[in-house]
C-alpha cells in the first residue's frame, strides 16, 4: 500500500466515529483492493465494541478486501445498519457477487440482526441479487425494516429472484415467530418491467407492512401497475408511493385509484411522468374526494392531462387540509388552462401549493385525437416488456373488480331487450315495459363502456311527444341512478366515459364516438335537476363541458340549456 494512501486512510480513520454506534468511511473515494489496503479499516471495526452502523458508500471494494472486512464483521452481533451503496465503481461485474457473499457471510456468522441494508447504485445485475440471496433469506434479515436497491440494474431476472428471496424470508421469519415487517422498499431504475414488478407485488402482498415504496423508472406498464395496485391495498400503513416515470395509462391508473381508496395513511403519491391522462386524472380526483384524508403531496406531472381534467383534480382538493404540494406541471393545459388552474387553486386558498407550470406542453392539437389508441396498443404488446408470466385478470379480481367485459346480465337478457339494444327505437322502448330493468349491464369499473353505451342509446330517442319522452326520461333516470349509486370512483369513471364517447373529453383507445344528438344533452339537463345527481357530479360536468363547448357546437341550443342547468345546480 502506497504511503500517501496510508496517510489518507489514517486521516480518514480519525473522523470515522460519528456517535450512535456508527463507523463511517462515506465518500472517501478509497480504492480497497486487498487485505492490506483495509488493515486500518478492519482494525477500526474490530476495536469498535458497540458497532451498530457501518458506512462504506462512495469507495470501491475488491473481493479480497471484502473478505477481510467480512472476517472483522463476524464478531459484530450488534450491527444493524449497513450503508453500502456505490461500493463497486470500476469493479468487474463478476467480482461483485463474490464480495457481497463474503460480506453477507460475515453478518450471518455474527448473528447480526439488520434493520437497514442499502446497496443502491451498485450495477450488479441479477448476479448481484444472487450475491445477497443467502443473506436476505437468513435470520440476519428477519428484522429488516429498510431495503434499498436503487439503480442496481436488476432487470426482470433480478426482480424475480428478489421476490422469491423476500417471500422465503417472510416464510422463515413467520416460522420462527419474528415475522418480517419491511417498511421501506426502494428499487428505482432497475428495468424490472412487468414480470419483475408483478413478482415483487406478490411478495409485498404477503408482507402487508410496507410504509414506503419507491419504484420509479422501471419500464412498468398497466399490467405490472395493476399487480402493484393489488399488493398496495394490503399494506394498510403505506405512507409514500413513488412510481414516477412508468406507464400507467387508463387501465393502470384505474387499478391504482381503486387500491388507493383502501389506504387511509398515504401522504405522498408520485405518479409523475406516468401517462395518467384525462380519464386517469378524473379517477384520481374521485379518490381524492372520497378518501386520502392525510395526503400531503400529489404529483401528476407530465401525464398528458388537459385543462378540464386538471380542474376536476383541483376541485377534489377542497377538503384536503393536510395538502402541501400539487404538481401538475408538464401537462397539456395551455396558457389559459394554466391560469384557470392557478385561479381554481387560489380560490381554495391553496395557490401556494401548486408547483410551477413552466413546462406545460400547451393544448393538444386536434389531430392528436387520431393517435389516441397508439399508446394503449403499445401497452398490450407485453412481450416487448418481458411480461409473460402473470395474468392481469388475477390481480384485477383481487382488487374487487371484474375483468371480463362480457356481462352475464346482458347475455341472459330477454330477446326483446337484445332486439332494442341492437336497433333502438322509441316504439321498442315503450314495448319493453317492466323489462327495461334488464337494460343496464353489470357495472364494471374497468369496462364501463357498455353501460354508458346503453345510456346514450336511450337518450338518443328523446323527443317532445309526451308518451315516448316520459319513457325515455324514466329509463334514463333508472339507468343513471343505478350507475351513480356506487362509489365515487365508479361514478367518476362513468362520467368520464360518457364524456369521452360524446367527444367532449380526450380519451384512450379507439372506441368510436357516438353521433351527438340533442337528446343526449337534454336527458343530462333533466338528470342535473334530479336528486340522485350530486352537486359535485354537476361541478364535474360543468367543468368539462364549459371548457369544451366547441365539441358540442352541433347541438348549440341544447348545450346552452345544459350549461345553464349545471350552473344553477352548482350554486345550490
Amino acid at each position: 500500500m502506497a504511503s500517501d494512501d496510508i496517510a489518507q486512510l489514517v486521516q480518514a480513520l480519525s473522523k470515522t466515529h460519528l456517535g450512535d454506534g456508527e463507523l463511517s468511511y462515506k465518500g472517501l473515494g478509497l480504492k480497497l483492493d486487498n487485505a492490506e489496503s483495509v488493515e486500518g479499516l478492519v482494525q477500526e471495526i474490530e476495536q469498535y465494541q458497540d458497532l451498530r452502523a457501518l458506512r462504506l458508500e462512495g469507495n470501491t471494494l475488491g473481493v479480497d478486501a471484502a473478505r477481510a472486512i467480512a472476517k472483522a464483521l463476524e464478531s459484530k452481533q450488534q450491527l444493524q445498519r449497513c450503508y453500502w451503496s456505490d461500493l463497486f465503481t470500476g469493479r468487474l461485474r463478476s467480482e461483485i457477487p463474490m464480495a457481497l457473499k463474503s460480506l453477507g457471510s460475515g453478518l450471518m456468522t455474527a448473528g447480526a440482526r439488520l434493520t437497514v441494508l442499502d446497496l443502491s447504485d451498485n450495477a450488479f445485475g441479477p448476479d448481484g441479487v444472487k450475491g445477497i440471496d443467502q443473506l436476505l433469506r437468513s435470520a440476519a434479515c428477519h428484522t429488516l425494516r429498510e431495503l434499498r436497491l436503487n439503480n442496481c440494474g436488476m432487470g426482470i431476472g433480478g426482480g424475480k429472484i428478489l421476490a422469491e428471496v423476500l417471500t422465503e424470508c417472510q416464510r422463515r421469519s413467520l416460522a420462527e415467530g419474528t415475522p418480517l415487517t419491511l417498511r421501506v422498499f426502494v428499487a428505482g431504475r432497475n428495468r424490472l418491467e412487468n414480470e419483475g414488478a408483478s413478482a415483487l407485488a406478490k411478495a409485498f402482498q404477503l408482507m402487508g407492512s410496507l410504509e414506503e415504496v419507491h419504484m420509479p423508472q422501471n419500464g412498468i406498464n398497466h399490467a405490472g401497475v395493476t399487480a402493484l395496485a393489488s399488493a398496495m391495498q394490503h399494506n394498510k400503513d403505506l405512507r409514500v408511493l413513488n412510481l414516477n416515470d412508468n406507464t400507467f395509462t387508463k387501465r393502470g391508473t384505474l387499478a391504482m385509484a381503486q387500491a388507493l381508496g383502501h389506504l387511509r395513511n398515504i401522504q405522498v403519491i408520485n405518479f409523475g411522468d406516468c401517462l395518467v391522462r384525462c380519464e386517469g386524472a378524473i379517477a384520481m380526483a374521485a379518490v381524492l374526494r372520497e378518501g386520502l384524508p392525510v395526503l400531503k403531496e400529489l404529483n401528476l406531472s407530465f401525464g398528458e392531462i388537459t385543462e378540464a381534467a386538471a380542474l376536476v383534480v383541483a376541485q377534489a382538493l377542497v377538503d384536503k387540509s393536510h395538502m402541501e404540494k400539487v404538481d401538475l406541471n408538464g401537462n397539456c393545459l395551455g396558457e389559459e388552462g394554466c391560469e384557470a388552474l392557478r385561479e381554481a387553486m387560489a380560490a381554495q386558498d391553496k395557490g401556494d401549493m401548486l408547483a410551477s407550470l413552466s413546462d406545460d406542453e400547451g393544448e393538444p392539437d386536434e389531430e392528436d385525437n387520431d393517435d389516441e389508441g397508439e399508446h394503449e396498443d403499445d401497452d398490450d404488446a407485453d412481450a416487448s416488456n418481458g411480461y409473460n408470466g402473470c395474468n392481469e385478470d388475477d390481480f384485477v379480481k383481487e382488487n374487487g373488480m371484474m375483468a371480463n367485459e362480457e356481462s352475464p346480465s346482458i347475455s341472459q337478457c330477454p330477446e326483446e331487450v337484445l332486439s332494442f339494444l341492437e336497433c333502438p327505437s322509441a316504439e321498442k322502448l315503450l314495448q319493453l315495459g317492466e323489462m327495461r330493468r334488464h337494460l343496464l349491464p353489470e357495472v364494471n369499473i374497468l369496462h364501463p363502456h357498455k353501460a354508458v353505451d346503453v345510456l346514450l342509446k336511450v337518450a338518443s330517442l328523446y323527443c317532445e311527444e309526451p308518451v315516448p319522452k316520459m319513457a325515455v326520461l324514466e329509463t334514463f333516470d333508472m339507468l343513471l341512478r343505478k350507475l351513480l349509486s356506487s362509489s365515487a370512483l365508479q361514478t367518476y369513471v362513468t362520467f368520464s366515459t360518457l364524456l369521452v364517447l360524446m367527444g367532449v373529453l380526450k380519451g384512450e383507445g379507439k372506441r368510436k364516438k357516438v353521433a351527438l344528438v340533442p337528446g343526449h344533452l337534454l336527458c343530462l339537463e333533466h338528470a342535473v335537476q334530479q336528486d340522485y345527481l350530486a352537486q359535485h357530479h354537476a361541478s364535474l360536468l360543468h367543468c368539462i363541458l364549459s371548457k369544451n363547448r366547441e365539441a358540442l357546437k352541433s347541438c348549440s341550443s341544447s348545450v346552452d340549456r345544459l350549461i345553464s342547468a349545471l350552473e344553477k345546480r352548482c350554486l345550490d
